[in-house]
């Protein structure tokens, strides 16, 4: 295995830059997840990882070797795809020790080397099989498979699990993480689904406009996002946000548009009067008896773990999730008020966090 190092990387398609100055460095073994919005860029990062795509201007170094002009299959790196791209006329076992016969590999080693990844992968009862007759969660592990039996020195996964139905998504994310645990692999991986990333990655990059926002663990995310842009990109049910005034001159809290007063614990102290906004999780709305704001209960949505309730407060509607079971209904009143850390702070004009 080997670590990926990107420094200053430029890609431009016309007038239309997809990258812009990407610097990002993934260790030797790690899991690195790439997320963001569609048009982003980060399938275009991974692509020009695997020589698909020409780079403008930058470096990309696979371990100490600078590969920018290596041809991808030279580059000892294997791809995932969304699609399988796996060869309908051969069999799982042909399929997966396809690449190893182009290079001449011993038959031998070849048989001994698929039988080993069709028994990491539970794929050893299927391998006379075509892919016509596996479900999407077999061909992805046959795709998988195909990758691991090159032995490359890193893998690269293209939103692998978009085609799969929600259950199987689950269940992939975990044998895929469970994947990268036992092989010790360099993994960079693209998705649009941020809770994927969240579950399976040792890191996250999320991305917007051909820049990257912000790299840490996925909680660390979550907990202390760098900008509004991450803080409403991870998570899910998204997280409200409120725009107003801070104000500092009695205890602190934020007055916003509507007029309503909302508390923060931490605020810079020569931030009195600037324009926020105010973010709050689901998660982190309790609902009070006393105090808080108040509003009109818009929808309720039973998930079995929590409840979902939106409530309309002021001129606009706020989620908030509870784990208790309440009869609530709509049309009801209900107050909320943020747990004592749980509000966040952004400059409301550079949506950089203040707090």
């Amino acid at each position: 295995m080997a670590s990926i190092t990107i420094r200053r990387l430029e890609k431009n398609y016309g007038a239309a830059p997809a990258l812009r100055g990407i610097s990002l460095d993934i260790a030797e073994g790690e899991f690195m997840a790439l997320v963001g919005p569609s048009g982003c860029g980060k399938s275009t990062l991974l692509r020009s990882v695997a020589g698909l795509e020409t780079v403008d201007a930058g470096e990309i170094r696979l371990g100490d070797d600078l590969i920018n002009e290596v041809a991808p299959k030279d580059r000892n790196i294997a791809m995932v795809f969304q699609n399988y791209a796996l060869y309908p006329h051969m069999t799982v076992a042909r399929n997966l020790g396809f690449s190893l016969r182009l290079k001449g590999v011993a038959r031998g080693d070849i048989e001994r080397r698929v039988a080993e990844v069709a028994q990491i992968l539970g794929l050893a009862s299927l391998l006379e099989r075509y892919p016509r007759q596996l479900s999407g969660g077999q061909r992805q592990r046959v795709a998988m498979g195909r990758a691991i039996v090159r032995s490359p020195r890193a893998f690269l996964f293209d939103e692998p699990l978009s085609n799969l139905d929600a259950k199987l998504r689950v269940q992939m994310r975990t044998e895929i993480k469970a994947l990268h645990q036992r092989l010790g692999a360099t993994m960079l991986y693209v998705t649009h689904d941020q809770v994927e990333a969240m579950t399976m990655a040792d890191r996250v990059a999320v991305l917007r406009d051909g820049r990257i926002e912000q790299v840490g663990a996925p909680l660390d995310l979550y907990d202390r996002p760098a900008n509004a842009f991450v803080a409403g990109f991870i998570g899910s049910p998204a997280m409200n946000f409120m725009d107003g005034r801070l104000d500092l001159s009695g205890r602190h809290s934020v007055v916003t548009d509507d007029g309503l007063r909302l508390p923060i614990t931490r605020a810079p102290e020569d931030a009195h009067g600037r324009r926020v906004t105010y973010g709050v999780r689901p998660e982190d709305f309790l609902i009070v008896a006393d105090g808080g704001v108040g509003g009109e209960v818009q929808v309720v949505e039973p998930t079995g773990s929590d409840t979902q309730i939106s409530v309309r407060i002021g001129r606009q509607d706020v989620v908030a999730s509870v784990r208790d079971r309440r009869p609530l209904r709509p049309g009801q009143h209900l107050a909320l008020a943020p747990r004592e850390g749980g509000a966040h702070l952004f400059d409301a004009d550079s949506g950089q966090r203040i707090n």
